[in-house]
């Protein structure tokens, strides 16, 4: 399957490893709509890549079921979420432990609901935004792993639905399967559990093997909607130093 000229939305495609994917899509030449809340950020993106941008909330129930009337895309990649607040169990508050959940699970809910109930056209693909820690844990950042975790049920969740519905929709999760510096997340996360080994960063980040800096995984996503091989996956583990890695095969 080509890219050329499908619409894509990306939320949270102003940095990190959201920007790597929408420069990877734009070089495929994919018709790319950026989410974001930064409209300084959306701006320096347009003005670089080309693409279209909105900035928006996506943790405002309203925003996804407006964008994804108005942009209808054939690919929607819900990449948005919070930098997790790093402590111990024992030092962080409940506000902290739940950041993740009230941002990459809240927005996650609303933009598959608004997905399911728009809904989107059949043979449409969603590719949901996990972590490796949803599957290993992570005892720094509170409940990130929890968080990440319910995002991969909820991709499942949604498979059910559209099959009971007849939409013909696909939802499939994306897990990195390394902690990736040069971005929010992996920074907060690298940084707070290398203080905690005694080492530094770069020592830490080398435990991983291969970086796969923020293009790189843009690639590996692009190759999970381009390549039929990848069409019946349901989750898919991303590595700089194996590629890509079938997880889960067909959803429930």
């Amino acid at each position: 399957m080509s890219l050329q000229d499908k619409n894509v939305v990306v939320t949270g495609g102003s940095r990190g490893l959201g920007l790597g994917l929408v420069e990877a899509l734009v070089a495929h030449g994919a018709r790319v709509t950026v989410v974001a809340r930064d409209a300084d950020a959306l701006a320096a993106v347009r003005a670089r890549l080309g693409v279209a941008t909105i900035s928006a909330d996506v943790t405002e129930e309203t925003a996804a079921q407006r964008i994804l009337a108005e942009v209808r895309p054939d690919f929607l990649v819900l990449n948005a979420g919070a930098k997790p607040r790093m402590g111990r169990l024992d030092q962080v508050s409940w506000e902290d432990f739940t950041a993740t959940w009230e941002t990459d699970v809240k927005a996650g809910l609303y933009w598959l609901q608004a997905t399911l109930n728009l809904p989107l056209k059949p043979g449409s693909r969603v590719l949901v935004g996990s972590s490796g820690a949803a599957a290993n844990g992570s005892p720094m950042s509170g409940g990130y792993a929890g968080a990440k975790r319910m995002l991969w049920f909820m991709a499942n969740y949604a498979n059910v639905v559209s099959k009971q519905k007849g939409l013909g929709i696909r939802f499939q999760a994306i897990v990195p399967q390394q902690i990736i510096g040069g971005t929010g997340v992996g920074d907060a996360g690298a940084n707070a559990y290398a203080r905690a080994m005694g080492i530094d960063v770069k020592a830490y980040l080398a435990r991983f093997g291969a970086p796969m800096p923020p293009r790189d995984f843009g690639e590996k996503v692009v190759s999970v909607l381009d390549d039929p091989k990848y069409a019946g996956g349901f989750a898919f583990g991303l590595k700089g130093d194996t590629g890509i890695t079938v997880l889960e095969g067909e959803a429930a």
